[in-house]
């Protein structure tokens, strides 16, 4: 049986095979999985909100952030070796509904285009999604296979 790490809400976390990544909760949160397939190293990042730039806290958590969680996910990673990464990612829904309806309310959404936006400027192709919708999200991912398995409430498992 293979060992399971589990990624809390803002945690960033690293392993290579057998073990397997996990993160539960993904209503606006995205989850991030970065992975060198040669080295078979990967990293998933449970993140919450698109950008650190308006916190008034010195210390928080970089995998709260879209741009602190990518970077570090990143930077620890290449650190380790790998230098061909790649990304899936999941999660980002708009879990409520508001009668104004603004942007600036469907934090799921922003989420997702954080995190393209900063894969795209770090070099990193997302090789799959699943993203958006109004359901909540389980992902396990498997390094040795680079399998993302979703698992949305209502809906059948996939693999991404």
């Amino acid at each position: 049986m293979k060992e399971v790490l589990k990624v809390g809400m803002s945690e960033v976390k690293i392993t290579h095979p057998p073990t397997l990544l996990k993160t539960t909760g993904l209503g606006s949160c995205v989850g991030v999985c970065m992975y060198d397939k040669k080295l078979k190293i990967g990293g998933m990042a449970h993140v919450m909100l698109p950008s650190s730039a308006n916190t008034k806290v010195k210390e928080f958590n970089v995998g709260k952030y879209a741009d602190t969680a990518i970077e570090f996910l990143v930077k620890s990673l290449k650190e380790k070796g790998c230098n061909d990464l790649k990304a899936k990612i999941a999660g980002g829904a708009q879990m409520f509904t508001f009668s104004n309806s603004s942007d600036i309310m469907n934090v799921g959404a922003r989420n997702v285009k954080a995190v393209k936006d900063l894969l795209a400027k770090q070099g990193i192709k997302v090789i799959s999604e699943d993203t958006g919708g109004n359901k909540g999200r389980t992902i396990t991912f498997e390094i040795d296979s680079c399998n993302l398995i979703v698992r949305a409430i209502g809906s059948e498992e996939k693999i991404i």
